[in-house]
This record gives structure tokens, C-alpha cells and sequence, in this order.
């Protein structure tokens, strides 16, 4: 215990946090709440948890809660211990990495780097691993339409449903496209990493244009192709189980939501050159992803264990820089800031209250894993230095307005369009109409 002491001793300054270890001693670090309020209060209930959380930080600490050796005491959870931690370290686990040495930091950005490379088959196995998880988890704490990536609170995020949010994200992109209603018949989109087939089937609906969505999640397509089946559209919106690079034809508009994250920045330059190719010389591509505020970095070990294998969230540095190199032009970028937080608490809101249902499903330490994850991830856009990227490329700088007005009026036109019914979020509401 001397070192995790040590360590929380030096982060811990704001706050009032007490430890109980496996032997019964207790540690205090921070200091009482002026109103009064309990401390937030962990046990460690194994004997080694204390080492392994001091060893390995980021790793430590999520494996840890996962296998129940650390336990957060009512009326905390979670949640509020990473918040404790982004708040005293703005990152997680920042300076206790800063302790580790020169050596140990070298070599998780080595492992993160040979992480990163996604040839077809590791793509593939990645892609299953995070995707191809239960419907029934997905359909537990994600909105009906599945969108897992960023909603955007266009109003109060305290007033305005995920459900909402999840629409007016779309709305949001689709104006990017700049595709003009009455001007589309004919116009083929391809959707790279399609996800469960929402924004495919919304770029149809709203505008008429056939799509091409393609994944790597076997359950995800065979979702897509029931989704476009059942709302009659399945000659105009197409999935396959296909990797980007496979691709071929032209195409009037490419949209990638959620996709870089997965590519690795070694294979950065062949997916701008791909698309780069598969554009028309008059199209418009657009892509959302997470991405850092800041420098360049690698992707935590416990995140590439256990949530996103292959993945790496990148600076817009990296992004700019090899699109360039391909010969796209980028004619917009928007940062969104605090966005994914209010996303990422719903869902772990959501996965609260169906605990008992996905504890079923698999188990309770599945169950914390997942918990450690949103509530990590919720911390990082919200106090961290993680935000999520829109980006627009073109290849001529003639294919959009001269303004950017156009967005935000296609926009407004689009979610005035796309009211979403209450029932889609209100549990009663859904039942009763069911």
C-alpha cells in the first residue's frame, strides 16, 4: 500500500477521498467537505489491489474494479471516483504515469503504435470484438436508432433527450454533405462504418439517394439489412460486410462517423488515399470522430484491452496533415466540445438501471467493465482534453457555398423535420404504445 499511498498523496488535493485497505488501515488524503458531506469512501478487498493499481494506474485501477478487489461505498460510484481523480489531474491517471519513468512511458506508446496496425484481418477481429456484442446490450443503454457515436445537444443537455440529441447529430452531419433537397436523385453516398444503419437510412429518407454502408461487424450488417428490408428502401440502401479498402466505384458523397478511431494512424495515408479515389471530383466527404484537443498521444492500456483493440483517438494534427498529403482540401472543421460527455452519461445512466438485465446477459464483472469505461470515458470529454472532430474535405473547393450558412440552415430545416415521438425515449410511453 506505500506506493499507491504515496501516489494519491501527491494527486490528490481537491477532494476528500478515504481508502480502507484489505487489513482494515485506513488512509485519508484531501480534506473534509466545508459542508459537511461524506468522503468518498473505496475498500480493497484483495491483498494485491493496492500494488496493482500502483503498478499500472490506467490498467490497475479499471481491472481492479472489474474483478471487485476495489469497491466505491454508497452514496459514490464510479463515476464520481474518476471524476474525483480528472478533477485533481484533468487526465486520468496523469501524473502516476509521470512517476513510472521514462522507460515505462516509451514503451506503452511502442505497444499503442504496433496496436494501431489494422491489416484486413486484425481489422476485422477488432471490429467483432467491440460490435459484435449482444443487440440486446446495445438496445440496453443506446438510443433506438443505435447510435453509437456523439449525440449533439443543439439545446439544453438538462431538457433534450438522447433520442433527440441522436437525431439532430444526424441532421447536424447531413447538412455537412451539403446534399440539396430536389437535386439528389441519381446521387450515390457510401457510408464508411455503417454502425446498425441509422445515418444510411436517414441520408435516404431525407434525401432519396442510394447508400452504401459498410462494416466489419457481422450482427451489425445483418442488423443493417433487416432495418432497410423492413422500411422497404433495401434497392436504395445497401450493406455489405466489407472492409473500406475493398470499396470500388465513384461516389458523389462518403461520410465516415466513428470510423478513424478504428483505422490506426499508420494506415492514416491509404484510407485518405482510398476515399480520395472513390470520391467524385465534385463530391463532399465527411467525417466525425473523437479526437485530442492537444498534441498527439496513444491510447491507454485498459482501453485497448478490454474496449477498443486497434483503436486510437487522434489530434487534428494527424488528421490535416496526411488528408493533405492525399490531395483533399478541408474546407470546414468543428470542434465539439462537452457533447460526448452529456452522450456518454446517459448511457451509463441506461446501463444502471438495466443492470440486472446485462449482469444476466453476461456478468457482474463484464457488467463493472463496461461501467469503467463510459464513466472513464464521460470524464475524459468532459474535464480531459478529448472533444469529437467534424471534419469536411473536398477536392475541389468549388463543390460547396462560398459561406458556410448553408449548414446551419439545412440544419435547422432537418430538425425541424425530424421531431422525434416521446415515446422513443419514455419507457412508459413505448410500453403502453407497444
Amino acid at each position: 500500500m506505500w506506493l499507491l499511498d504515496k501516489l494519491l498523496a501527491r494527486v490528490i488535493h481537491t477532494g476528500h477521498l478515504v481508502i480502507t485497505n484489505y487489513d482494515g488501515k485506513t488512509y485519508e488524503y484531501g480534506a473534509p467537505a466545508a459542508d459537511g458531506a461524506p468522503p468518498l469512501s473505496l475498500k480493497l478487498t484483495h491483498r494485491k489491489a493496492a500494488a496493482h493499481i500502483a503498478r499500472y494506474p490506467q490498467l490497475g485501477a479499471g481491472e481492479a474494479f472489474m474483478w471487485g478487489w476495489l469497491v466505491v461505498e454508497e452514496p459514490h460510484d464510479i463515476r464520481d471516483l474518476i471524476l474525483l481523480f480528472t478533477q485533481n489531474s484533468k487526465r486520468i491517471g496523469d501524473k502516476a504515469i509521470q512517476s513510472q519513468g521514462l522507460a515505462r512511458k516509451l514503451a506503452q506508446k511502442a505497444i499503442a503504435k504496433l496496436d494501431g496496425i489494422n491489416l484486413r484481418g486484425s481489422a476485422r477481429k477488432n471490429a467483432e470484438h467491440t460490435y459484435n456484442l449482444t443487440r440486446e446490450l446495445y438496445e440496453r443503454f443506446l438510443d433506438e436508432d443505435r447510435q453509437y457515436t456523439m449525440a449533439y445537444y443543439h439545446g439544453d443537455p438538462a431538457t433534450t433527450s438522447l433520442e433527440q440529441a441522436q437525431m439532430d447529430k444526424k441532421a447536424h452531419l447531413a447538412a455537412k454533405l451539403y446534399l440539396e433537397p430536389g437535386k439528389c436523385e441519381g446521387m450515390r453516398v457510401l457510408d464508411i462504418g455503417c454502425g446498425w444503419g441509422g445515418f444510411a437510412l436517414y441520408l435516404n429518407q431525407m434525401y432519396g439517394v442510394e447508400v452504401l454502408g459498410v462494416a466489419l461487424a457481422p450482427d451489425q450488417i445483418a442488423f443493417c439489412k433487416e432495418r432497410a428490408k423492413a422500411a422497404g428502401v433495401s434497392d436504395k440502401v445497401k450493406f455489405a460486410l466489407m472492409d473500406y479498402r475493398d470499396v470500388q466505384g465513384k461516389f458523389d458523397r462518403i461520410s465516415s462517423v466513428g470510423l478513424l478511431e478504428h483505422v490506426g494512424t499508420i494506415h492514416y495515408p491509404e484510407f485518405f488515399n482510398h476515399t480520395f479515389e472513390l470520391l467524385a471530383d465534385d463530391g463532399v466527404m465527411i467525417s466525425h470522430c473523437c479526437g485530442r484537443a492537444g498534441p498527439p498521444g496513444h491510447t491507454d492500456a485498459w482501453t485497448r484491452k478490454y474496449i477498443f483493440p486497434g483503436g486510437y483517438i487522434p489530434a487534428l494534427s494527424e488528421l490535416v496533415k496526411e488528408s493533405e498529403k492525399a490531395g483533399w482540401q478541408v474546407m470546414d472543421v468543428e470542434a465539439m466540445r462537452f457533447h460526448y460527455s452529456h452522450t456518454l452519461e446517459e448511457w451509463y445512466n441506461r446501463t444502471v438501471i438495466h443492470r440486472e438485465e446485462i449482469t444476466r446477459m453476461y456478468d457482474d464483472v463484464f457488467y463493472r467493465m463496461w461501467l469503467f469505461y463510459l464513466a472513464g470515458a464521460e470524464q475524459s470529454f468532459r474535464h480531459g482534453g478529448m472533444v469529437n472532430w467534424q471534419l469536411q474535405y473536398v477536392k475541389d473547393r468549388a463543390a460547396i457555398p462560398m459561406t458556410r450558412d448553408y449548414i446551419g440552415e439545412e440544419s435547422a430545416r432537418l430538425r425541424d423535420m425530424g421531431e422525434v415521438p416521446r415515446w422513443r425515449f419514455d419507457p412508459e410511453l413505448k410500453e403502453a404504445a407497444e
